[in-house]
């Protein structure tokens, strides 16, 4: 038995480990000194005709990464929950972009059986090249959706297994599709833990409810790439950014950090590059991306590893609670 004591240091450990990264890597300065290496030339791409998905796209990384899509030509479908949110967001993409071709869908995305009927409807009515995973949720109390679903779980986690697995078959009639997970660096502080996917035990913590869903996107990229070679998958962390998202959910961390924040556009820049680079799609599938490169997904002895049978756990439980919702 692993004591009580152990797994408070070891947390200890990985939340100091991450901070101090974090400091050096995640924030506007870490990304200027990254930025040095990029080739200009690896955006410089027409999309035309391509078609993508971006969800949470009123806000945040999710809208300048639909500004940059659509500047290139793409065709953009903005998945979002809130329609006056989501209207202000197509007309900024649009007036910004001079691209008519963004396109506005309203699904909750902690509404399993929502995402689902969004899945069946766009695959039936459209073709599509990437979808990008970016809608993202962190409530600091344990809060129950109307399915009983714990929220972030229902968000971060089965929202993105069931339209992600949804879309696979309409993926795979296009030409270099593409899934990219916008996960978090948050997640390397967190081993997944499959016995508890919905924090049903002890006390619950938003911030690493958040960063343990994280760490199942990151796994849940790994397996999908392993079984589906005709899409190239990828997770990536965008770095600490100045987003409405990261004031709203951690004031004191924005208060505190607010000074050294990326903008939205650098946090966007690798969700970018992952989704229209040649560059990126030439990089083996299911890798986790920090500022256009390939990272670890774990701190130097962290312990934070699991088995290949609990990963494979994972999808399990997922395939198995998501079938309940389809109809």
């Amino acid at each position: 038995m692993v004591q009580t004591s152990e797994i408070v240091t070891m947390s200890l450990y990985r939340n100091t480990v991450w901070l101090l990264k974090g400091l050096q890597e995640y924030t506007k300065g870490g990304y200027e000194a990254a930025a040095r290496s990029f080739s200009e030339a690896d955006l410089e791409v027409n999309v035309s005709g391509r078609a993508f998905i971006i969800t949470g796209a009123n806000s945040g990384i999710g809208k300048a990464a639909a500004c940059e899509i659509a500047k290139r030509g793409g065709t953009v479908h903005l998945v979002c929950r809130n329609e006056d949110r989501a209207k202000e967001a197509r007309k900024h993409v649009v007036e910004q972009s001079k691209n008519e071709n963004v396109h506005v869908h309203l699904v909750d995305m902690s509404n399993p059986r929502k995402v689902w009927e969004f899945a069946s409807g766009f695959s039936q009515n459209h073709n599509l090249h990437v979808l990008i995973n970016n809608a993202g949720c962190m409530v600091s109390q344990r809060e129950l959706t109307e399915d009983d679903l714990e929220k972030n779980f229902a968000t971060n986690t089965l929202g993105t297994y069931i339209l992600t697995t949804a879309l696979i078959p309409t993926l795979k009639k296009s030409e270099n599709p593409r899934v990219i997970t916008v996960s978090s660096g948050g997640m390397l502080v967190q081993k997944l833990n499959v016995e508890d996917l919905q924090f049903e035990k002890g006390s619950f913590d938003g911030t690493m409810a958040y960063a343990q869903n994280k760490r199942q996107q990151v796994i849940m990229t790994e397996q999908w790439a392993a079984q589906h070679k005709e899409v190239h998958f990828s997770s990536m962390h965008p770095g600490w950014a100045d987003t409405p998202a990261v004031l709203s959910s951690m004031p004191d961390f924005y208060a505190k950090m607010k000074n050294k924040l990326r903008t939205e556009a650098q946090g966007a820049d690798t969700v970018v590059w992952l989704a229209i680079s040649d560059t990126a799609s030439r990089q083996p599938s299911g890798l986790f991306f920090q500022d256009r490169k390939a990272v670890s997904t774990h701190l130097p002895l962290a312990s934070s590893r699991t088995s290949p049978a609990e990963d494979q756990k994972l999808m399990s439980e997922l395939e198995e609670l998501a079938v309940k919702f389809k109809s």
